[in-house]
């Protein structure tokens, strides 16, 4: 009989792992897979909602938790967590020695596993590789992660060829498409009724959800939110917001958040919502703002209108529902009218999300189960452009 092939997963935040949960569901399946995944940062915060316990409900194991992060909200916490992190993952994955690591995206945080991974030999891995996000840190730590990484699958053609030009052998790169889409597809959503019993919504009001996170190439990470708060002031939608990210600046843009909620009487702020009612919620509301990769990857395959603000996307394909405001307070209450009138709505009838099919988790475990683990696929040679 053949062995059963380790795959080691890790997992950091709640956004990864609505990303992740059909490749992890598919890997468990898996007659072939013994799936260890590892848990880290955000999921284990009381802060941030403690998202693990999610992931226990879901009835997915998990095979170790590594703390890594600091009651933190500067740039110096954020170093110092991928230090923890790799220290941590060090002897964790010394022990466990999978035949494969798979990382996601591009939070800082996966800078610790990769380089723990390579310093041990084992082959990485990387979904969500090739693409652009130049208002964030998150840029050069996808590209890094690229550079250290076996295997990729991609959301789209476009970021395949970007990382074959970067010298990565095409036979290695793969277009999966973005896996966060085989929710549409294979989640059971839920009725605006139930929706609003779960959540205690009244959703037959305008509403609009707001995604949005520090920007953390810039010295100021909250710099931009000022603008987004003046313009969101104006208007009269219920207005969802969706926690930030555990980046320095998070504390203070959950702060000024809770400010101006208690100032209005239409809003919400939501901790941690699964990838189910996340889903459901973008099916349900009127339009989305904000500067979140999901407002550029997922709203597209719901035709919901997007008004992306400010730097921290720029770069990233899109799709036509997406429209850029600058971080100015005007230019976000243009496009937000703009993005409410129906001759725009209209013209999004028919689109294609260019993020993928919602098929992705059957092709990169395919993959995973199924590349061969030998010398080849440590050493890496320099490749040319197809």
């Amino acid at each position: 009989m053949n062995q059963k092939r380790t795959i080691a997963v890790i997992t950091t935040s709640r956004a990864d792992y609505s990303h992740l949960y059909w490749p992890l569901r598919e890997l468990a399946a898996h007659p072939d897979v013994d799936l260890k995944l590892i848990v880290m940062g955000s999921h284990l915060s009381p802060e941030f909602g403690l998202s693990a316990q999610e992931i226990q409900k879901d009835g997915i194991a998990i095979a170790a938790s590594v703390e890594t992060l600091l009651s933190s909200d500067t740039d110096i916490g954020m170093a110092k967590s991928i230090g923890i992190g790799v220290l941590s993952l060090a002897d964790l994955l010394g022990r466990m020695r999978p035949n494969i690591l798979l990382l996601i995206a591009d939070r800082y945080e996966i800078l610790a596993p990769a380089s723990v991974a390579l310093a041990l030999r084992i082959p990485i891995a990387h979904i969500e590789g090739g693409e652009i996000s130049e208002g964030a840190i998150d840029d050069a730590v996808r590209n890094a992660v690229t550079k250290m990484s076996h295997v990729h699958f991609t959301s789209t053609e476009k970021a395949r060829q970007r990382i074959i030009s970067m010298g990565e052998e095409p036979w290695r790169v793969h277009r999966a498409g973005a896996p966060s889409l085989d929710h549409l597809r294979r989640s059971k959503l839920r009725t605006r009724n139930e929706l609003e019993m779960q959540l205690q919504l009244d959703l037959s009001k305008p509403s609009m959800i707001v995604a949005y996170h520090p920007v953390t190439i810039a010295h100021d990470t909250t710099y931009e939110a000022t603008a987004l708060f003046a313009a969101l002031s104006e208007r009269s939608e219920q207005i969802l917001f969706c926690y930030p990210n555990a980046d320095a600046g998070s504390r203070s843009l959950i702060e000024q958040t809770r400010r101006f909620l208690e100032a209005r009487a239409n809003g919400r702020i939501f901790v941690n919502l699964s990838a189910v009612l996340y889903w459901s919620l973008l099916a349900s509301v009127d339009l989305m703002v904000g500067n979140s990769s999901s407002g550029i990857m997922e709203t597209a395959s719901l035709a919901l209108p997007t008004v992306n603000v400010g730097l921290r996307q720029y770069g990233r394909e899109r799709a036509g529902n997406v429209l850029d405001a600058k971080a100015d307070k005007q230019s976000i209450l243009e496009k937000i009218e703009e993005a409410r009138c129906n001759r725009f709505k209209s013209s999004l009838q028919g689109m294609t999300n260019p993020y993928g099919d919602g098929h992705a988790a059957e092709r990169i475990v395919e993959i995973l189960t199924s590349v061969s683990l030998d010398a080849d696929l440590l050493r890496k040679r320099t490749s040319t452009p197809e």
